[in-house]
């Protein structure tokens, strides 16, 4: 279902077609680059997050071989950054593990773009499963997903 409200979303850019189903399972950056024939930093690994303390879930796209960076995170948002559980993943974020991406998230999830991205043309994030993906020049993500651009990787 999730791919489905990612292909109604990229639908209002014209670009649902776009989408590409994939052979093989591509829940992590190796399987997904080796999949689509691309550098690992070329995958699109959006971090599912909340601040601590807070009431807030992000989903951070960031390139595939970052790291967040905690003192990073803490002075962008004011807090500690807590990983979502793969269990309440599907719940908070309307994407299942693997497949979590920018685009056709739940309301209130706040979208952000790192800084990590910017080294690339076209990256490749997932479109709401572990199977998909989309091909993204940096200034269509950044349209497509609404998202603020900030430095919280490594």
């Amino acid at each position: 279902m999730t791919t489905e409200t990612v292909r109604r979303h990229l639908s209002r850019f014209g670009v649902e077609e776009r989408i590409r189903t994939l052979d093989s399972d591509t829940k992590t950056v190796p399987r997904a680059a080796e999949a689509i024939g691309v550098e690992p930093d070329r995958i699109v690994k959006t971090l599912a997050v909340r601040v601590k303390g807070k009431n807030r879930v992000l989903a951070i796209a960031v390139k595939g071989t970052a790291r967040l960076d905690n003192a990073k995170f803490k002075k962008t948002f004011g807090g500690k950054a807590g990983f979502i559980a793969a269990g309440e993943c599907l719940e908070l974020t309307g994407h299942p593990p693997g497949g979590v991406c920018p685009f056709g998230l739940k309301e209130g999830v706040e979208i952000y773009l790192d800084e990590s991205l910017r080294d690339f043309g076209i990256v490749y994030p997932a479109a709401g499963a572990a199977d998909n993906c989309i091909a993204a020049a940096i200034g269509e993500l950044e349209i497509w997903s609404g998202g603020e651009w900030i430095d919280v990787c490594v």
